[in-house]
């Protein structure tokens, strides 16, 4: 057991930990490790390795698939409804990560061809020190009490409550936390002018002015992802008079809508490209039916009636009304051709 516990501990202090050496800092080093470097309070959430089962891949498969491999055999799936990637990014979706705006965001996701989702990123949430922060509270109520300071808790939560599957295993939740370590922030993300990297390589080579390195580096992001709920346009019928963007709308219905609506990727709704589809989106826009953009957008869709998969709404910072006027500026363009 001691010997275990000792491999343990030096994995940990090979995968976390490095003593600065005088070598030159590169793109691809990890935020988090230099910050400690520096001596700022560890991240609490790194994996433990010592647990039989844990490994990256496993994590990776298991995120992306929602399930792994165990003795040569798949696990059991984690949700029949979603895998984290239904709705989390895995790469960079944020050009400027001390700002992260929708408008930014779908300018940046569409042009990386990647989805414009709900849910905050995973590339960089370890980096991250609170979770199922703001309006969270009103949806899930004192089940966020333990995630705020607790990665492996808001995963947890996420899998049984927005993914609606069951808990994970103790190996799977140190999987899942030994692959996103592997995609946290490098320097490479952080928008860091010459200057300022002349001052983190004098502090790593000479330990002179560490505290200033932390400033530097801990004000090139955000620790936290803020969530507003928002309620639809009073006046669904016109949108309350805000003036949409055709071009914008359509990267919308792209790269949101039909990430989940296309192909049975995540729904069995259908949302294509034929005039007909979007006919009915016009007709159910200024409704309050499932199918109303305004309605699902906004509230999403609660696990009733036995059917436990839903949408889960999106808040202020993830679209903003204007890509919702942009929505349906396009949905009614392409209802009247």
């Amino acid at each position: 057991m001691l010997r275990l516990l000792l491999g343990g501990l030096f994995i940990a202090f090979l995968l976390f930990a490095f003593v600065p050496t005088g070598q030159k800092l590169t793109s691809d080093q990890s935020v988090a490790k230099l910050l400690e470097v520096y001596g700022d309070i560890p991240l609490p959430h790194k994996p433990n390795m010592t647990v039989t089962g844990v490994s990256v891949e496993r994590g990776k498969d298991i995120v992306t698939q929602g399930m792994s491999q165990t003795g040569g055999k798949k696990s059991r799936q984690q949700s029949k409804h979603f895998t984290c990637i239904s709705c989390h990014n895995i790469k960079r979706e944020d050009p400027d990560l001390t700002n992260p705006t929708p408008e930014t965001r779908l300018k940046y996701v569409s042009e990386h061809e990647m989805p414009f989702l709900q849910g905050s990123p995973l590339y960089g949430i370890v980096n991250r020190r609170s979770f199922y922060n703001g309006d969270y509270v009103k949806k899930y109520g004192d089940l966020v009490n333990p995630t705020r300071h607790n990665l492996r808790e808001a995963i947890q939560l996420c899998a049984t409550e927005c993914s609606q599957g069951r808990k994970l295993k103790e190996f799977e939740l140190e999987s899942i936390l030994a692959y996103l370590w592997t995609i946290d922030l490098k320097l490479a993300d952080l928008a860091l002018t010459e200057d300022e990297m002349a001052q983190l390589q004098h502090a790593f080579n000479t330990g002179e002015k560490r505290g200033e390195a932390i400033k530097i580096l801990r004000s090139k992001y955000i620790d936290y992802s803020p969530a507003t709920f928002v309620d639809p346009p009073a006046d669904r019928k016109t949108g309350d008079g805000i003036k949409g963007d055709i071009s914008n709308g359509a990267l919308v219905y792209k790269y949101s809508c039909q990430y989940c609506h296309f192909d049975n990727r995540n729904s069995f709704l259908l949302l294509d490209n034929t005039r007909l589809t979007f006919q009915h989106l016009l007709h159910k826009a200024g409704t309050y039916d499932p199918h109303s953009i305004y309605q699902v957008i906004r509230y999403g869709t609660p696990p009733k009636g036995g059917k436990e998969a839903y949408m889960p709404q999106y808040t202020k910072e993830k679209m903003s009304d204007q890509q919702m006027a942009d929505l349906r500026a396009y949905v009614e363009s392409e209802a009247h051709k």
